[in-house]
């Protein structure tokens, strides 16, 4: 029997103290992938060296990429790349793989992907990423398990995504920033994480305007540059440190180094909720001697409220008076941890994609086991406010997507140990 990490956390400690918050792993993956475009070197700041980065290095090595790194800082040099074919068993470990399209396809003209895993929240199929491409001039399609794309002429065009989409805004921007071509995309997402990417490549000396709205136009340009960039807080590692302060009864957290706008949506839910805090330019404290009250929401694209904090709200809402209800509008199967969330007392039913919780409930330590990336936090979350013991299984999900997080909890009270069990 194979063994695997664990967390085993004893709940109802009292928390107190600062959370410094990572880079975001949302907006490093498509940064370091961006890093094909260019022959010269580039210098990332702010790296969070989480599981997801370590299998993205692996990758770049598969490609003869070079890298250097330590601590968050990493140089990224691809001018030796000369393979376009991506490892099956690598690939399949994470969503982001795809983000290799488009650069590849800009550079060397043609690439072949295996089609990527990740978490198991339901279907985020590729066919935006193959249809905008094929859609602005490339030759895309799926065979035997693998994406082939070719290029004869320069991207250029314009295309309208169907549904709002992160990476594939992501790749088909990436695809377009070499060349002679002009590329207008509509219905982009609006994501900090784009954002950030779109900032780097400006950087580099790509010409793209509308960067944060819905509309985005790209002229290609013959060459990109070296650049040197920080990459942005993670807005998601931030909201859930914060929900875990609004539930800790009687504790005093600071929740360090993040960019309040980007979880505007996040801190008017909760203000709706009671939740009192004190808000500072990259900080936020809370004193935890309020009330929470139950409050719907519904998950939308940016700036609505995140579906990668669906769960762990859901967490919050069941230490909330009243009742209320989530609607999961971006992801199939991302109530996976509901379940698991029953078996520790809360009181939740499901009706299609809508959530209903009622609150407030004493939570008790059980055996759970998490299904994907958020929903390992969210138990995470409950454990930590739940009575006796919790062990959480496959928290292999968690290291993809959370830099140390046992450290920083330990760090502010929180009782917490990894463990081996027997797993499969």
């Amino acid at each position: 029997m194979v063994k695997l990490d664990a967390f085993e956390v004893e709940g109802s400690s009292k928390l107190k103290g600062k959370i410094k918050i990572s880079g975001a792993k949302n907006s490093a993956l498509p940064c370091l992938i961006s890093s094909i475009l260019t022959e010269e070197d580039l210098n990332f700041s702010n790296i969070p060296e989480v599981q997801d980065v370590k299998t993205l290095l692996k990758i770049f090595e598969s490609l003869e990429i070079f890298y250097r790194g330590e601590e968050g800082d990493f140089k990224i040099s691809s001018k030796g790349c000369k393979n376009i074919e991506l490892p099956y068993d690598l690939v399949r470990r994470m969503r982001a793989s795809i983000l290799f399209l488009g650069p590849l396809l800009a550079r060397f003209g043609k690439a072949k992907i295996p089609l990527p895993g990740g978490c198991a929240i339901g279907p985020r199929p590729v066919d935006l990423h193959i249809e905008g491409l094929n859609k602005l001039g490339a030759e895309v399609s799926i065979e035997h398990g693998d994406i082939i794309a070719k290029l004869k002429n320069n991207i250029s065009g314009s295309y309208t995504f169907p549904k709002v989409t992160v990476t594939g805004t992501e790749n088909l921007i990436m695809a377009s920033v070499l060349g002679k071509g002009e590329v207008v995309l509509s219905n982009c997402a609006q994501e900090p994480e784009v954002v950030d990417l779109c900032n780097l490549l400006r950087k580099m000396g790509a010409k793209i305007e509308g960067v944060g709205t819905s509309k985005i136009l790209i002229e290609g340009v013959d060459k990109l540059k070296g650049a040197k960039h920080k990459i942005i807080p993670d807005r998601i590692e931030a909201g859930t440190y914060i929900l875990l302060s609004v539930i800790s009864e009687n504790s005093s957290l600071t929740i360090e180094d993040f960019i309040p706008e980007h979880l505007s949506s996040l801190l008017e839910v909760l203000s709706f909720s009671g939740a009192k805090f004190d808000l500072k330019d990259n900080s936020i404290n809370i004193e935890n001697n309020f009330k929470l009250k139950a409050h719907s929401i519904i998950t939308s694209p940016y700036p609505g409220f995140p579906t990668d904090l669906q769960a762990q709200y859901i967490v919050a809402m069941t230490q909330a008076e009243g009742l209320c209800t989530v609607e999961e509008k971006i992801f199939e199967n991302r109530f996976n941890h509901i379940m698991e969330l029953n078996r520790m007392g809360a009181d939740i039913s499901i009706s299609g994609s809508i959530a209903t919780i009622k609150g407030p409930v004493k939570l008790e330590g059980a055996p759970v086991m998490a299904s994907d990336l958020r929903a390992s936090a969210s138990l995470v979350l409950a454990g930590l406010v739940a009575r006796g013991r919790t062990i959480i299984r496959r928290i292999y999900h968690l290291d993809r997507g959370y830099y140390k997080m046992e450290e920083k909890l330990k760090k502010v009270g929180a009782n917490i140990k990894r463990i081996k069990i027997e797993g499969v």
